[in-house]
């Protein structure tokens, strides 16, 4: 089974993809599942998840702004309402969620999560192949911490655009995706998307908020 952990749709400020049209991109792709992550909110993941079907599944994510950069809830039924990180992690574990760190080390990302040694006991995975990852070295250090504090790690493409999708995520024997997490019963694969994503990205999120007037 092969999934794609870190997708955002157009309920995200800085993403356009429709939730069916998420869907019938990575089963063309030849993926087995998704989890649409929007930024501070699970409204797309909840509308994808309209879309699963017996052979395809959908988790319900969320990559939440908190006060010391991005966390990612999975398996989420409700909002992460709190801002402030240990509060966000409760939250997190209290859905019976995951809590996961993406691209942590990434410095060309400000919203980075500034991860530190204590942290560790926070946390239920690490991010450790983001395709929006420039530097290769991001996720290797990435990979570095999650050996060290023996965490489970687990890759995304972190897709804005469709032909983002399915570009890293893991590789899993059945759909039971919570259990290949924690017990690191899995494999990543990954590869690179390019530079100019990230420009596209800011200019479209720079428009919306134009749009809207913040």
């Amino acid at each position: 089974m092969k999934y794609d952990l870190h997708i955002h749709s157009k309920y995200s400020n800085d993403g356009i993809l429709d939730p069916q049209k998420i869907v019938k991109i990575a089963i063309k792709k030849g993926l087995d599942g998704i989890a649409v992550t929007d930024h501070n909110t699970i409204k797309g993941g909840l509308k994808t998840k309209e879309y699963e079907t017996q052979d395809f599944k959908v988790l319900v994510g969320s990559e939440v702004s908190t006060t010391r950069g991005e966390i990612i809830g999975l398996f989420l039924s409700e909002e992460i309402k709190s801002r402030e990180f240990h509060e966000v992690a409760d939250e997190i574990r209290d859905q019976g969620g995951l809590v996961i760190v993406p691209h942590p080390f990434d410095e060309l990302r400000k919203a980075s999560f500034g991860i530190k040694n204590e942290d560790a006991k926070y946390l239920d995975t690490i991010e450790v192949f983001n395709s929006r990852c420039i530097y290769q070295k991001y996720n290797d250090r990435a990979a570095v911490y999650a050996k060290k504090h023996n965490l489970s790690q687990v890759g995304g493409s972190d897709a804005h655009f469709p032909y983002e999708i399915g570009k890293a995520g893991i590789i899993l024997e059945s759909h039971e995706v919570k259990n290949a997490i924690l017990n690191k019963d899995l494999e990543i694969f990954g590869n690179k998307s390019i530079f100019l994503n990230h420009g596209i990205t800011k200019v479209l999120k720079l428009w919306r908020k134009t749009r809207s007037g913040w």
